[in-house]
């Protein structure tokens, strides 16, 4: 298994280790449910180094990005970051990534752990021989998200950056813990607020204890991959290889709102025609009305019993005290206070869809 520059350091604290993405990661360090409840509360830590990180710049930069993803980067100005999808000639999604455009004809496109491969390899396809200069930093890259509504309280005194000026999807560069050139991002993926902070691997210690001893008066913990998944699901973000895949299109994913068909791109006419014949399933949200958890891969039935769809994530909401999930449901089904029925082993368990965010 592969290990982040700070593997060791979280097995000092006692973190529970699992394998993710072909990396040592830790899942838990407390439990699930107490991390979590400190994210939405107060303010946590997350070592997500293990995430890709790809330079893409150049003249023909910008012509690249959009050709094989569905958000419009044109018009993005510098300082701004975008999320998006990567596109297969099918319009299925090769991966969900954020876009930082930081400089003239000069992006970073930060892409899933378990995809790091295969995006590189389907970019580098694409990529003109000329005028494109494409480097993978992943390796050396630590990334650090600081996430909760205490966030801002408990890293103002590491940086000169204005961390509770900045906007939502915007970065800026600065002093950071003494260190130079950190890139502080005001994103993240709990729906807590907060912020991304990208450095080089070699002051990975250094910062993460920093945040931790600065963070302390405002209750800072460090936070485990367990909590991060239950609360992205809370606000119903998409987890790729569940939720999203080469398989699935972003308009069956309810991501539509990130496709700007307005634009070329590769996948424009694949996509095109599957809005004009009209999508057959989409990704919707639903609670359990029963008890159970609904997992991966457990069918979804209507009333009669026939199979119309399949969970996709599933959890119990700390926030909620109650069961919620994501699955596709055919077209018919997908509407918001649709009865629905989850087949979790014997039993078939009655749900609701609704709305996302849950939380």
């Amino acid at each position: 298994m592969k290990t982040t520059a700070l593997t060791n350091l979280h097995i000092t604290l006692g973190a529970k280790m699992v394998p993710f993405a072909g990396y040592n990661m830790p899942v838990s360090y407390s439990s699930i449910t107490d991390e979590h409840m400190c994210v939405r509360q107060k303010v946590g830590i997350f070592d997500v180094s293990h995430m890709g990180q790809f330079i893409i710049r150049g003249s023909k930069a910008l012509e690249l990005i959009e050709q094989l993803t569905s958000n419009k980067v044109a018009g993005m100005s510098i300082g701004k970051v975008q999320y998006t999808c990567l596109l297969n000639d099918k319009g299925g999604i090769v991966d969900d990534m954020l876009v930082y455009h930081l400089q003239e004809n000069g992006y970073m496109l930060v892409v899933n752990a378990a995809n790091i491969d295969k995006d590189w390899a389907w970019l580098q396809q694409h990529c003109p021989d000329e005028d494109v200069e494409m480097l993978n930093i992943s390796e050396r890259t630590v990334l650090l998200a600081v996430q909760g509504p205490k966030a801002s309280e408990a890293l103002q005194a590491l940086t000169d950056i204005d961390l509770g000026g900045m906007k939502y999807y915007t970065f800026k560069k600065g002093l950071f813990a003494g260190v130079e050139n950190v890139l502080v991002s005001a994103t993240g993926y709990t729906g807590s607020g907060g912020f991304e902070i990208y450095f080089d691997e070699k002051e990975a210690e250094k910062i993460w204890n920093a945040i931790l001893e600065t963070g302390k008066p405002q209750g800072i913990q460090p936070i485990g991959l367990g909590a991060r998944n239950t609360l992205r699901l809370e606000k119903g973000f998409c987890l790729y290889g569940n939720d999203i895949s080469d398989d699935t299109t972003p308009l069956e994913a309810s991501l539509g709102w990130i496709t700007k068909l307005d634009k070329d791109f590769k996948a424009k006419p694949v996509l095109l025609a599957q809005k004009k014949a009209g999508i057959s399933r989409r990704l919707v949200g639903f609670e359990l009305e029963g008890r159970g958890i609904a997992r991966q891969g457990y069918d979804i039935l209507n009333e009669a019993g026939e199979k119309i769809g399949v969970v996709t994530s599933g959890t119990q909401s700390p926030m909620l005290k109650k069961a919620i999930g994501m699955g596709y449901v055919a077209k018919t089904y997908a509407k918001s206070g649709t009865k629905l029925w989850i087949q979790i082993r014997k039993k078939q368990v009655p749900a609701i869809t609704v709305k996302r965010p849950f939380v």
